[in-house]
């Protein structure tokens, strides 16, 4: 479905991403562990095309290297990225709703309510703070906000850049939860970078370790979860933590 073959990335003259392959097929949870640094999130702005890349990206075999953000979103890879990034001064209806500006325009007619309607349901609380501004939300509750704006984008690839980032424990387990049911309830296949590398690893079915800009180990996340290097170097004081995600 994506494929990526020796891309590299650069901020001015510094090389961020050395000669990266990767592989995302239909249905996965793909994650990419790494420590600060590694070159995660700049593998996501890569693809989005947000920063200077060479190498090859094909996505469902057309190749797409050269294409500008706004280009890539219009083939349905949506970039959810680090920080949330809401805007503070419109209600969270509004923010969803600038969701589908790349497919539909600038608050044109609203053909979207069936979108609507899925994000609320995935995330209730959404709907029921549908009219507040959205620097009146909680951390998670923005999280939310954030991952539905992406969603109401018609994703069909969601890359999410630290979906659980400064949310209390309680929440880091919904919030992964929510990611499942994203994958497996709508079909969408995921790119996820987390911080929290077991819990990414738990819930995922191939992953990537990134080292100082290149893929240092890959394969099955069950396998590298168990991998006596793997553990030592990146699941740390989480190594023992798990989430129930259901059947």
């Amino acid at each position: 479905m994506l494929k990526i073959s020796n891309l590299h990335a650069y901020y001015g003259t510094i090389e961020a991403l050395r000669g990266v392959d990767l592989e995302i097929r239909d249905g996965q949870i793909c994650t990419i562990i790494g420590a600060n640094g590694a070159g995660k999130t700049t593998l996501l702005k890569s693809i989005s095309g947000i920063v200077n890349r060479t190498g090859l990206i094909t996505w469902d075999e057309e190749d797409i290297s050269k294409c500008n953000s706004l280009q890539t979103v219009r083939k349905g890879i949506v970039h959810v990225p680090e920080g949330r990034l809401v805007f503070p001064g419109l209600s969270v209806r509004e923010n969803l709703e600038m969701g589908t500006i790349n497919w539909h325009g600038f608050f044109g007619r609203k053909p979207y309510d069936e979108d609507l309607e899925k994000v609320y349901e995935l995330f209730p609380r959404l709907l029921e703070r549908k009219d507040q501004k959205a620097w009146s939300l909680s951390g998670g509750e923005q999280q939310m906000l954030a991952i539905g704006r992406g969603m109401m984008a018609r994703p069909k690839l969601l890359m999410l850049d630290e979906p659980s980032m400064g949310l209390a424990p309680k929440l880091v387990d919904e919030m992964f939860k929510k990611i499942v049911e994203i994958n497996r309830t709508h079909h969408i296949p995921i790119l996820l970078i987390e911080q929290n590398a077991n819990l990414a690893l738990e819930i995922s079915d191939y992953a990537y370790v990134l080292d100082q800009g290149k893929i240092a180990v890959h394969g099955p996340a069950d396998e590298l979860r168990t991998d006596p290097q793997v553990t030592r170097a990146y699941l740390g004081a989480h190594a023992n933590e798990s989430v129930h995600v259901g059947n």
